[in-house]
């Protein structure tokens, strides 16, 4: 697919972070206190995709130190102009940058974000909207997997101990949540106005490949604008020129 010139560099990531460990006298409904963390969580693998790309990145603590981790993921969030997550504005996006602040490293620069997590809930009333059950409803080609050689939190618990092929289930575990969450962005962007998609392209193409084309008008309260859709998926933008202007009457 040829790609506009002003297309924006759209990377998917998830990480996966080790549980806490604590010391807890009951099973249910055990408050907790600072002082009952033994060991705090730690950021275990990263994965992450540009769009367009075939190659997945994968980096967890196997073979990296947590800081060397930050490093490489900070480096990749500094190079995308908006990132894609499942449930990353509460969870991904923040556990970041309690780890960068944590090392004293820079913050990631500030970018525009589509959570398929927030976005789903927004616009669909399916019974979840959990990654597992929205790309098992909605993807063709990747599913969440089950880490069936691990199941539960075996996988945790082994990758804390370094078994190698937890390790190596984590790293395809982490993948593939990347490849899910992205092609359910895909299936969902079109549906959403959470970013505004007139200002990164140039009317060529659209992002899944297909062409704009005029489709009526888009009204505001300050004028009217050219409304354009895609012929292939439906995606919707308002052009940035205003053809007409409220004119304000003379109050005398």
């Amino acid at each position: 697919m040829k790609k506009n010139n002003t297309e924006p560099k759209i990377l998917t990531l998830d990480i996966e972070t080790s549980p806490m460990l604590l010391y807890s006298y009951e099973l249910w409904q055990d408050n907790h206190s600072v002082g009952d963390i033994k060991e705090d969580w730690r950021l275990m693998s990263f994965a992450c995709k540009w769009l367009h790309r075939k190659e997945v990145i994968q980096h967890d603590l196997s073979s990296h130190s947590e800081k060397q981790l930050l490093v490489l993921l900070s480096r990749a969030i500094n190079s995308a102009d908006i990132i894609v997550t499942q449930n990353g504005k509460k969870f991904d996006m923040k556990k970041i940058s309690a780890k960068l602040v944590e090392y004293k490293l820079k913050p990631v620069k500030r970018c525009q974000q589509f959570d398929t997590l927030v976005e789903s809930k927004k616009l669909y009333k399916f019974p979840s909207h959990s990654l597992e059950y929205m790309s098992g409803k909605l993807n063709k080609k990747y599913k969440k997997l089950k880490h069936e050689k691990f199941p539960g939190q075996e996988l945790w618990k082994e990758c804390m101990k370094g078994n190698p092929k937890a390790w190596a289930e984590m790293a395809k575990y982490n993948k593939y949540d990347v490849l899910a969450t992205e092609e359910l962005f895909l299936i969902i962007r079109p549906y959403s106005n959470v970013i505004n998609w007139t200002v990164f392209t140039d009317l060529g193409e659209c992002f899944c490949g297909g062409q704009w084309r005029k489709n009526g008008w888009c009204y505001t309260s300050t004028g009217r604008y050219q409304r354009y859709d895609c012929r292939s998926c439906g995606a919707e933008l308002r052009g940035q020129q205003i053809t007409n202007k409220v004119k304000l009457r003379k109050v005398s």
